[in-house]
């Protein structure tokens, strides 16, 4: 690929590298050999997770440090969440005088899929650069290195337990969001009608059914899992030096947050075929 440039007068050529066929292949290979390291850090993970000695104590500090840690965050993602849907969901519904079913389509919408994503981006955006941070540091400081050489087993002591904080957590985490976007939606309703605490969460309640409840949380361990997987695959394999921290926290978050929307899309499909 060529393109003239006039300077004074005069045509120069000046050419523009573009990607080579060997640069393309190398970029599938890289991809696949990516994809296989990633299958055997998880193949590792699950032979680790089940093995003793089981590192309660890290385990306990980590689901503190990703669990509690982000509920603020979380909580005020929720709220604004629930308060906004409201207020944008009501001149639509006002239009077709469905003004009544305002509060279950709010309701319905948060709890199958609103509240759930949401909060796994919001999670992959902070506990999943986090991790991929953390860990990148440890591998260039060569704090894993010293563990193995202490004969500790870096990879159980490291990545176990926040893999495992992290499925478990997100979950917690989703069902707070959800209450707490509720409370937006009763907040968001008032300011332009007056309903009572009681009908409100009465008219919630009797449009939500276990099956809107049970998938959208059950998922939601798979997208803590994902999430805290990637992060400590990122940061474990972390090189280049100091330059492979910041990469390894942005590859965390971005591959991250895709797996969530491929994980909900696969959840929603199963989901539509059994209930």
């Amino acid at each position: 690929m060529s393109i003239d440039l006039k300077i004074s007068g005069e045509v120069e050529l000046v050419k523009v590298n573009e990607p080579s066929e060997n640069q393309y292949l190398k970029r599938v290979k890289d991809f696949f050999e990516d994809v296989t390291k990633l299958t055997r850090f998880t193949f590792r993970f699950f032979k680790e997770v089940v093995k003793p000695r089981y590192e309660f104590n890290e385990f306990f500090k980590q689901s503190y440090l990703i669990g509690y840690k982000s509920f603020p965050l979380v909580a005020i993602t929720g709220f604004i969440m629930g308060l906004v849907l409201t207020i944008q969901s009501r001149p639509t519904l006002v239009d077709f005088g469905a003004e009544s079913w305002l509060p279950a389509m709010v309701a319905v919408s948060i709890v199958r899929e609103i509240g759930p994503v949401i909060t796994a981006l919001i999670f992959a955006g902070k506990v999943g650069s986090g991790i991929g941070a953390e860990l990148a540091s440890m591998k260039v400081t060569e704090q894993i290195d010293a563990m193995e050489v202490s004969g500790m087993n870096p990879f159980k002591y490291i990545v176990v337990t926040r893999v495992l904080s992290a499925t478990l957590m997100l979950p917690v985490l989703v069902v707070a969001a959800d209450a707490i976007a509720l409370y937006g939606a009763y907040i968001g309703v008032n300011l332009k009608g007056d309903v009572n605490v009681h009908l409100f969460f009465l008219q919630v309640f009797e449009k939500l059914s276990f099956s809107d409840v049970f998938p959208a949380i059950i998922k939601t361990f798979f997208f803590g899992f994902a999430v805290g997987l990637i992060g400590c695959y990122k940061g474990y394999n972390s090189n280049n030096g100091t330059e492979g921290v910041g990469k390894s926290a942005n590859a965390a978050v971005v591959i991250g947050s895709l797996a969530v929307f491929i994980i909900d899309m696969i959840a929603v499909q199963i989901t539509s075929l059994f209930i």
